[in-house]
C-alpha cells in the first residue's frame, strides 16, 4: 500500500527585527535532507534564509510566504487517509497575553499578534490537506525574543489544540524553558537529538519510543552548557504515541503493539481509526493479517448500512479482490503465487459473528528508558527496559493497561541516615513479594468515567488523573471494575507499593539521589540535593509524561498521592513480611498514602515515605489511586 509522505520543514536565523539566531537554517536543512534521503519522503517545502528557489518564487519564511505555502501549496497536496504531514519549525516562538501560541517568521516583529503566524492557524491549514497524520515539530523559544509585550513560552495552547485534534506534536522545551543551540554540534540540541533519534543511531519508531529518548538526550547535551531544555511529545489518545513514525525501524514490538490498537478501534466500531491503524501496519511491509482486517472494516461499514439499504448483497463485498499493498522492507521474499493462495484463505469472513461482551485482555510489550542521577539531578546513565502489559478494554475506546511485576524480595522502609525520613518508615524489613499487576499509570478521569459514569477531578482533563476520590470511592471502582472485567481489581498493599516503586533500587528515588521537576511533578521549587529548583506546576499533568521506573511504572513519585490497602500503623514493628497488607491493629479508620503529588515537597515524594495516614471518607484534589491485579495469562 503506498501512501504519500509530505513534509513542511522552515528554519529562521537571520531575523530582521528580532535577535537573530545561529543555527535554525541548518536545522531545517538537515531535517529536510533526513526526510528525503532516510524517512522515504516524496517531497519536502523547505524555507530558510538562504533556501532556493521554487519555480522561480523565492522561499524565504516570510510571513505572506509561510500563508501562501500553508493556504495554496497544502490544499493541492489532495492527501487522503494513510498519507502522513510533517511540519518542521526552528526559529522564535512566543505565546502572547492573548493566551495565543505565535510563530515569528523573518520579518517578525515586536507586535507578534500583528506580525506572527499562530499555531492555531497552522492546525488548520494542515487539515485541510486531507492527511490523517499530521505530526507538528516545534524547535521554538530559543530565546526571549527582542522588544514585544512579554508572555509564557510556547505551548500551553498548542498543546491543548493538539489534544482536541488529534495532532502528535513533539516539543522542543517546556513552558518557561528555552530551546539552546550548541557551537560544537552546530545546531540546536533539540533538532540535533531528534535526528538521532529518528535516524538509524537511535532507531525510534514509535512516538512513544522517541519520546524516551528525547527527555534524556536533550537533557544530557544541554547539561554539557549547564543548561534545562525538557522536550516533550503529545500523543492523544494514547494510541497516538503508538504510531510508526519511521516504518523501516519498526520492530515486531511496535507492530504488535499497534495492531492491538487496531483490534481494540475495530472492536469499538470506530472503523475510520483502526482503517488508519491497519494502514500504519502496511507501511512496514505487506501484512495478511492488516489485509484481512482492512477487509472487514469494509464488510462491517457495509453491514452498518444494512437497516437502510437491507436489499444489497453482503457476499458481493465478502469476495472483494485485495488492494495492492507496498511490498515488505525485509529481505525476505514471498512468491506472488504463495501470497495469493494465502490471501484467498484469508477471506473466508463469518457473517454473523459476534463480538463478546468481556473480551479476553491483549497482552503486549512495552519498552522504555529510565535515567539514573547525581545528587545534582544530572543524569548520568540511562537503561533501556521491557515490561510485559496487559491491557484490558473497558469500552468505547477506553483502556486500562496493566504491567506485569516479577515477584522478588526488598528491603522495606528507609535508613536511618536518609535525608527528611520519618521514624514511620522504620525499622527495615525484607519483605518477599509474589508476581503481580500493577497499573501502568494511576486511574485516569476517562477511566473512572468508564466505570462510575462522572468525574470528580478538579483538574480536568481525561488522560489526567481521577483525583478527589476517597478510598472508599477508590475501592468501590475496584469492585465495579472487576464485576464489569470478570477479573479481580483492588488496591495495592503498602509492600507492594513500595516494592513496585523501587523496582530494585535502594536510593530514595527510583531515579537516584535525588529528583528534578524534568522527572516528576511536585513543588519543584524546592530541593532535596543539590539538584537545580524547578518548575511548581501547581496542578495534575497528563499521565506517562515523566520517565518511568525500571519496570515501567509511571508516576510514581509525585502528581498524586496514592491509597493503599493498609490501615494507619505508627512503624513496621509485626508488619507482615509476605507483601500481603496490614488490616489488623492500628487504626482502621484511616489507610495510608504513598508517591506524594503535585502539591508536596520532594521528600514527601520518596519511594519510603508513607505520607499520609487519612480518613476513608476523605477526598482531596491530589489524592487518587492505582491498581494491582492478579489475572491469569491469557494466550495470544
Amino acid at each position: 500500500m503506498t501512501n504519500q509522505n509530505i513534509a513542511i520543514t522552515i528554519g529562521v536565523q537571520e531575523y530582521e527585527f528580532l535577535t537573530p539566531l545561529k543555527y535554525a537554517a541548518n536545522d531545517a536543512k538537515k531535517m529536510r535532507d533526513f526526510l528525503l534521503d532516510e524517512a522515504d519522503f516524496d517531497d519536502v517545502f523547505y524555507l530558510s534564509d538562504n533556501s532556493p528557489k521554487i519555480n522561480g518564487a523565492s522561499t524565504r519564511p516570510t510571513r505572506s510566504r509561510l500563508e501562501l505555502v500553508l493556504e495554496d501549496e497544502v490544499k493541492k497536496l489532495s492527501l487522503k487517509t494513510g498519507d502522513n504531514l510533517w511540519f518542521f519549525f526552528s526559529g522564535h516562538g512566543h505565546r502572547e497575553n492573548n493566551n495565543i501560541d505565535y510563530l515569528i517568521p523573518i520579518d517578525g516583529h515586536s507586535n507578534v499578534e500583528r506580525s506572527g503566524i499562530s499555531v492555531d492557524y497552522i492546525i488548520q491549514q494542515l487539515q485541510k490537506s486531507g492527511a490523517d497524520n499530521i505530526v507538528l515539530i516545534l524547535d521554538a523559544c530559543r530565546n526571549k525574543s527582542d522588544g514585544g509585550k512579554g508572555g509564557e513560552g510556547l505551548g500551553r495552547q498548542t498543546e491543548q489544540e493538539a489534544r482536541e485534534k488529534g495532532i502528535v506534536t513533539i516539543f522542543s522545551c517546556s513552558p518557561n524553558e528555552r530551546s539552546w543551540e550548541l557551537e560544537e554540534l552546530q545546531q540546536g540540541v533539540f533538532t540535533y537529538a531528534l535526528l538521532e533519534g529518528l535516524g538509524s543511531k537511535g532507531q525510534k519508531a514509535t512516538a512513544e519510543r522517541l519520546n524516551e529518548y528525547l527527555k534524556y538526550r536533550v537533557q544530557e547535551l544541554a547539561q554539557k552548557e549547564g543548561k534545562r531544555q525538557t522536550p516533550r511529545i503529545i500523543a492523544d489518545p494514547i494510541e497516538k504515541s503508538h504510531l510508526i513514525l519511521m516504518p523501516k525501524y519498526a520492530t515486531k514490538t511496535d507492530v504488535s503493539t499497534l495492531k492491538i490498537d487496531a483490534y481494540r478501534a475495530q472492536t469499538n466500531g470506530d472503523f475510520n481509526w483502526a482503517e488508519q491503524l491497519w494502514i500504519r501496519v502496511l507501511e512496514v511491509g505487506l501484512d495478511l493479517e492488516a489485509v484481512k482486517a482492512l477487509q472487514k472494516i469494509a464488510v462491517d461499514r457495509f453491514r452498518s448500512q444494512l437497516v437502510s439499504t437491507p436489499q444489497l448483497d453482503l457476499g458481493y463485498f465478502q469476495n472483494l479482490p485485495v488492494s495492492e499493498t507496498q511490498q515488505p522492507r525485509s529481505t525476505e521474499v514471498l512468491e506472488g503465487s504463495n501470497i495469493q493462495t494465502s490471501l484467498q484463505s484469508q477471506r473466508k469472513l463469518e457473517p454473523n459473528s459476534q463480538i463478546k461482551t468481556k473480551s479476553q485482555p491483549k497482552i503486549t510489550i512495552h519498552t522504555f528508558a529510565t535515567p539514573k542521577v547525581n545528587r545534582k539531578g544530572e543524569i548520568i546513565s540511562r537503561s533501556e527496559g521491557e515490561a510485559e502489559v496487559m491491557i484490558e478494554n473497558l469500552g468505547n475506546g477506553v483502556t486500562l493497561e496493566m504491567v506485569k511485576i516479577p515477584g522478588g524480595s526488598f528491603l522495606m522502609g528507609s535508613p536511618e541516615t536518609e535525608a527528611q525520613r520519618s521514624d514511620n518508615e522504620g525499622p527495615q524489613h525484607h519483605v518477599d513479594v509474589p508476581e503481580f499487576w500493577m497499573g501502568k499509570y494511576v486511574v485516569t478521569q476517562q477511566q473512572w468515567q468508564a466505570i462510575m459514569g462522572n468525574d470528580p477531578s478538579k483538574f480536568k482533563g481525561k488522560n489526567r488523573p481521577v483525583e478527589r476520590v476517597s478510598w472508599n470511592n477508590a475501592t468501590e471502582f475496584c469492585q465495579k471494575l472487576s464485576k464489569k472485567t470478570g477479573r479481580d481489581y483492588r488496591l495495592p498493599s503498602e509492600a507492594e507499593w513500595e516494592y513496585a516503586c523501587r523496582a530494585g533500587t535502594t536510593t530514595p528515588f527510583y531515579f537516584g539521589e535525588t529528583i528534578t521537576g524534568e522527572l516528576a511533578n511536585y513543588r519543584a521549587s524546592e530541593t532535596y540535593a543539590d539538584e537545580p529548583k524547578g518548575e511548581y506546576r501547581e496542578q495534575t499533568t497528563p499521565v506517562g509524561e515523566f520517565p518511568p521506573n525500571a519496570f515501567g511504572l509511571y508516576d510514581m513519585h509525585g502528581n498524586v498521592w496514592e491509597w493503599c490497602q493498609d490501615v494507619v500503623h505508627s512503624n513496621y514493628d509485626g508488619a507482615p513480611v509476605d507483601g500481603s497488607a496490614w488490616v489488623n491493629g492500628g487504626d482502621s479508620s484511616g489507610r495510608v498514602l504513598r508517591g506524594g503529588s503535585w502539591l508536596n515537597y520532594p521528600g514527601w515524594c520518596r519511594s519510603a515515605s508513607r505520607g499520609y495516614y487519612v480518613s476513608v471518607v476523605v477526598v482531596s484534589s491530589n489524592f487518587g489511586f492505582r491498581l494491582v491485579s492478579f489475572p491469569p495469562r491469557t494466550p495470544e
